[in-house]
């Protein structure tokens, strides 16, 4: 059985829900729904869409490094978007972040996120490659 590696961010949800910010089995990486938020567990840049997918990206990206991937290894991203969001500004900032890599993308709208505030939330799936095989 390959062997499981976890991420955490030390989100208090974490706990009270009994998940990892992401996980790792063998060469596949896959992560919870991230949010951008403070240590407070309020959201960060109320009502900005942009800068909340940019965050959230940036904390997704951080516990794939932490399980050894890197931007190049995802092959699937998840933009869960709230009615209020502006889905062009969460297509930008996704754009600005994986432009050549171009994973597998799908988006969608849900009804709200826990807690209040946020606007995004994004997943990612990732392959790591043997490292022989890096460009």
């Amino acid at each position: 059985m390959p062997v499981r590696t976890h991420s955490r961010s030390g989100s208090p949800f974490e706990q009270m829900a009994a998940y990892s910010r992401a996980v790792r089995v063998g060469a596949f990486i896959a992560t919870s729904a991230t949010a951008a938020t403070g240590d407070d567990g309020r959201a960060l840049a109320p009502g900005d869409t942009y800068a909340q997918t940019a965050e959230s990206l940036q904390r997704a990206l951080a516990a794939v490094s932490e399980l050894g991937g890197e931007p190049a290894d995802v092959i699937r991203s998840r933009l869960l978007l709230t009615r209020d969001a502006d889905w062009r500004e969460a297509i930008r900032a996704h754009a600005e972040t994986f432009a050549g890599i171009d994973p597998a993308n799908t988006t969608h709208y849900v009804e709200g996120f826990i807690p209040d505030g946020v606007l995004v939330e994004v997943e990612l799936d990732a392959v790591v490659a043997d490292p022989n095989e890096r460009k």
